[in-house]
């Protein structure tokens, strides 16, 4: 007898109705307040604002020295921003989903987050070129275009695309909610751990927790094209199917007795055709009928057995093959010789 449990872990029968997101007036609102927000951290740090200031006055705090008691968790901790280990996790999961529910589109949208968060994410860092605290040159200074790529913080965006999707993909409100809170939360500690750890900038942080919410914000503009993703890789799939099912059939599986033929290896022979008929081989041949090659001395000949009384009720007809007399190397009837010939 099976609990709610362990029935919970079976694939649905049929794949469910699941509502896709789409780009309501309050997302484009918060896309829109997000995009500014952006803009406004990254001129702040191009002209030196007061921004970067702040940041100088926590980086020669040094968090780490005030409270080393929390150096030990917190190293662990932030490798919940780290995109090796979290995308794994995400995936494993939502891979999980996509075979309960008969749909690609929570890997899809996992691996569309992913593919644009390297995209803008990676072109600023490389494009601005900011170096981190533990490799400034001059105190006050924004430190960009120095070859650096820290600008926006990886782990804080990371973090809020990686947790932030399994919000997102919920199927239910109360679902969306809770896996809100506790991205919202993730993320917020990995960005002040780096900042905690002397790896980042503030404004590396406030830049990666943009960044990543845009993502998310966007992500509905790239549901067609999930979609359409989605419905080539299973039609790859259905033709693959369709494929193997009709070599199956074309290949019947039959048993095949021990020793008997096998099915499919010899053509069936056409009604009304004789049997062949077998019989020695005959005059011409390379040996003769008593198995000697050419030039070489025949054996002493046995002597015939007598004929069987049967055999006489034929004679008139036909000779009986058994009483013919052997063939010679070049067609003759007469017997070869006993032996060989010698001089008397």
């Amino acid at each position: 007898m099976r609990t709610d449990i362990f029935a919970r872990l079976d694939r649905e029968p049929e794949p469910p109705k699941i509502e896709v997101p789409r780009m309501t007036r309050t997302r484009l609102a918060l896309f829109g307040g997000t995009s500014a927000f952006y803009l406004a951290i990254v001129v702040a740090v191009l002209l030196s604002t007061w921004l970067v200031t702040l940041d100088w006055k926590i980086m020669l705090f040094r968090p780490y020295q005030q409270w080393p008691e929390l150096h030990a968790f917190l190293d662990y901790y932030v490798v919940l921003g780290q995109r090796g280990p979290t995308a794994v996790m995400v995936a494993a999961w939502l891979g999980w989903r996509s075979w309960r529910q008969h749909t690609l589109r929570p890997l899809l949208s996992l691996g569309a987050a992913l593919l644009l968060l390297n995209v803008t994410v990676g072109s600023v860092k490389l494009g601005l070129g900011r170096l981190g605290p533990h490799y400034a040159t001059q105190v006050g200074s924004a430190e960009l275009f120095a070859g650096g790529d820290i600008f926006p913080s990886g782990h804080t965006a990371n973090a809020v695309v990686t947790w932030g999707i399994l919000a997102y993909l919920a199927t239910t409100p109360r679902a969306r909610r809770y896996l809100s809170a506790l991205s919202a939360v993730v993320a917020l500690g990995v960005g002040l751990t780096t900042v905690y750890l002397g790896t980042h900038w503030l404004s590396d942080v406030l830049l990666g927790w943009a960044a990543g919410l845009l993502i998310l914000l966007a992500l509905p503009w790239c549901e067609p094209v999930i979609a359409v993703a989605e419905a080539r890789i299973l039609g790859v799939r259905d033709r693959l199917r369709e494929q193997l099912r009709a070599r199956r059939r074309l290949v019947p599986s039959l048993p095949v007795a021990s020793g008997g033929p096998v099915p499919g290896l010899f053509p069936p022979r056409p009604a009304g055709a004789e049997e062949p008929v077998r019989e020695t081989v005959g005059a011409g041949s390379g040996r003769g009928a008593t198995g000697r090659a050419p030039g070489r001395p025949a054996a002493p000949l046995a002597a015939p057995r007598a004929p069987h009384p049967a055999h006489h009720a034929h004679a008139g007809h036909h000779a009986v093959r058994s009483e013919r007399g052997p063939v010679g190397p070049a067609g003759s009837r007469r017997p070869p010789h006993s032996r060989p010939a010698t001089g008397g």
